[in-house]
């Protein structure tokens, strides 16, 4: 009977202890965050194995609310937020963090990334998920990327390229990119020609240099004309440089143009990371 006793005392111990290990919520992952729309005719359902199916209206939101206490959140401590879908997109679909910053992809892709490179996210109160138009989305997971080391700017060009509607454009010669590596960011800092009344929309187009190519790092972002609509009130824009352009760039350098942007500065971004041996 006392062995029993004890038997049952240590059942209920283990059953009332928190639950530690698989079932325990990682901190990274925010896909349980994501319960509400923005649009009242838009519908969600999560799955069993904790997808989310979202069918969508053009330019609503599946939303997530970040605010604790009351209070927006401080996500410098991360580099990225990351919604992985567990089927092709079937149309451009967008990341909107708090109403300032957002990436866009384009139909089919299975992941976008949102960086927060130059933006103020310490104040982060909610993110959506938005499609362009009519759409069902099946939302994986989302997460966070947290930051590993810190980046290093150097300009290698500086002008006033006033694109125009595609009147102007201008190119970084090959030799520029011999330092460059995979992972490494451009960083276009720019800003917008509000002026001009009939321009709704903002681009840039970056192609190796004397090609119709463009860079495969921001290929997620393109439209079909292989161009990146451009946030209107933000200063910066990245791409994180694949293997590919890095080859491409080191042979034929780098043409960029677009539409009623005006870009001021090319920087090459490097990361230098925590346990770099130069750390050491």
């Amino acid at each position: 009977m006392k062995k029993l006793l004890m038997l049952m005392s240590s059942v209920l111990l283990v059953a009332c202890m928190p639950n530690i290990g698989g079932d325990e919520k990682d901190d990274l992952d925010l896909t349980w965050k994501f319960n509400s729309t923005w649009n009242i005719y838009e519908s969600f359902v999560t799955n069993d194995d904790g997808t989310i199916t979202y069918h969508a209206l053009p330019w609503g939101g599946l939303v997530g609310a970040f605010r604790e206490h009351n209070m927006p959140v401080d996500w410098s401590g991360y580099e990225s937020i990351t919604f992985e879908f567990a089927e092709p997109t079937k149309v451009p679909t967008q990341i909107m963090v708090s109403d300032q910053l957002k990436t866009t992809g384009k139909a089919g892709i299975s992941s976008l990334t949102c960086y927060f490179d130059g933006s103020d996210v310490t104040s982060v109160s909610e993110v959506a998920l938005q499609s362009s138009d009519t759409s069902v989305v099946t939302v994986k997971r989302v997460y966070l990327n947290p930051v590993n080391g810190t980046w290093e700017s150097s300009p290698i060009w500086t002008g006033n390229c006033a694109f125009g509607n595609w009147e102007a454009g201008f190119v970084i010669k090959p030799e520029v990119f011999e330092t460059a590596n995979e992972g490494d960011k451009l960083e276009f800092v720019y800003t917008t020609d509000q002026s001009i009344e009939e321009s709704r929309f903002w681009l840039i187009k970056t192609i190796y240099n004397e090609t119709e190519n463009t860079l495969l790092g921001n290929d997620n972002e393109l439209n079909e004309w292989g161009c990146v609509l451009l946030n209107k009130d933000a200063k910066t824009y990245r791409i994180v440089l694949t293997a590919k352009d890095i080859v491409n760039l080191r042979k034929t350098g780098l043409y960029t143009s677009g539409h009623y942007a005006i870009v001021s500065q090319v920087n090459l971004v490097k990361k230098k990371l925590a346990n770099s041996p130069s750390d050491v």
